[in-house]
Formats: C-alpha cells, sequence, structure tokens
C-alpha cells in the first residue's frame, strides 16, 4: 500500500465532483445538476465560492464553464438567480487552466493558462503555495492527480438518480484502486448526499490475514 506523500506541503488540494448514484457527471437530455439542486445545496455552494479557493481545470471544462458564465450575464438568461450568481461568481476567483490549445491570453477573468505538464506544475503550487486548490470538473485531470498522489481531498456530492441508460462521462473509469477515510459528510435538501474522504492511492487490494473472507 502507498500513501499520498505531500499532505505537508503548504497547499492542499481537493478533488471535487458532483456523480450520480451509478458515478456519471452527467447524462443526455438531463438539465445540469440531473435537476436536483435545492436551496440548501445551492447556499452551500455560495458559501463555497466565498472561501476563494484556486481553481484548477482542464480546456474542455473552461470553455464550458467560461460560456455558461457569459450566458449567466446575459439579458433573458434561463440560469436561475442562484445559478447566474453561483456562475458569474466564478469570474473574480482565481482559475489555473491546464491546456496544450487554448491561445493566451485567456477571456474569463482571473484565469492562468499553463501549457505543460499538469501534474508537475500542480506538484510544484502545492510545494510553493497556501492556501486550498480545488479541481472543477475536469475528470481526466482529477484522475491524474489522484494517481499521482497529490490529492489531499477527494470530495463527492451523490445526487440520487441512476443514469444507465443516458449516463455520460463515467468519473471512476481508469482511476487506481484507492481506499477512503470519510472525514465528513451531510445532507442537503433530503436528497443529496456530500461525502468528502482523505484518500489513499494503493498499489494493490489490501493483504488478508490468514482467517479472513473475500468477500463480494
Amino acid at each position: 500500500m502507498s500513501g499520498t506523500t505531500t499532505r505537508a506541503s503548504s497547499a492542499q488540494l481537493m478533488v471535487d465532483l458532483i456523480i450520480s448514484l451509478d458515478g456519471y457527471a452527467s447524462a443526455e437530455g438531463w438539465p445540469g445538476w440531473w435537476g436536483l439542486e435545492g436551496p440548501e445545496y445551492l447556499a452551500w455552494l455560495e458559501e463555497e465560492g466565498a472561501k476563494r479557493y484556486t481553481i484548477l481545470m482542464g480546456a474542455n471544462t473552461y470553455r464550458l464553464m467560461s460560456g455558461m458564465a457569459a450566458d449567466a450575464e446575459a439579458d433573458g438568461s434561463a440560469f436561475s438567480r442562484e445559478e447566474g450568481a453561483s456562475l458569474t461568481g466564478l469570474a473574480a476567483v482565481t482559475k489555473i487552466i491546464f491546456s496544450a490549445t487554448l491561445p493566451a491570453p485567456l477571456a474569463w477573468p482571473n484565469s492562468e493558462l499553463v501549457t505543460g505538464d499538469a501534474v508537475e506544475a500542480v506538484r510544484e503550487m502545492k510545494r510553493t503555495g497556501t492556501g486550498t486548490l480545488s479541481t472543477l470538473g475536469s475528470l481526466s485531470l482529477s484522475r491524474s492527480l489522484l494517481t499521482a498522489g497529490l490529492v489531499d481531498r477527494f470530495r463527492v456530492v451523490v445526487f440520487p438518480v441512476i443514469t444507465g441508460r443516458t449516463g455520460r462521462e463515467r468519473i471512476y473509469d481508469g482511476y487506481p484502486d484507492v481506499a477512503l477515510e470519510m472525514v465528513e459528510s451531510r445532507t442537503f435538501d433530503g436528497r443529496l448526499q456530500l461525502l468528502e474522504y482523505v484518500p489513499t492511492v494503493l498499489t494493490g487490494p489490501p493483504a488478508r490475514g490468514p482467517g479472513e473472507q473475500r468477500t463480494g
């Protein structure tokens, strides 16, 4: 078993995801948040936004989120007041974008483009920085950072849907085996479940004692 080796660094790294119960990031034909966001969850998102994490994302997430933020600012936006406030508030947040294809400078305010290796860049940011780095979407980036043993907290909000037929973007495909120590849990609006863990990347299944039975 091998764990993360960088938790003593000044900056902490959190992977932050929303998922369906069967592990999808979104689903064809369903609205954002599967249409199940409620006032408690949206208020929590606003509180989290006020903490001013440094946000890490890849090119695809940057294109999606910057476009949604622009739409939220436009007249006649389809977003609710709470959704619009969450999106437009991202303009003031420091964002690090990892991409070899996006042109510089980036138009979204407070966005810094990094064209080199994301894992090595984040490793250096953890070593020399302070505060909290947090991913936003960016499934392949999150997977790479976790596999490299750089993630201090792994946080998911589970939405109570199974989208086996329409689900897109399977979150955990390609992950290593990971042991998770729960450090926080919370329920929003009586239906959404926040789960926060300290992850430990495993080199293989844990060793079994002579009297232990295999489960499953």
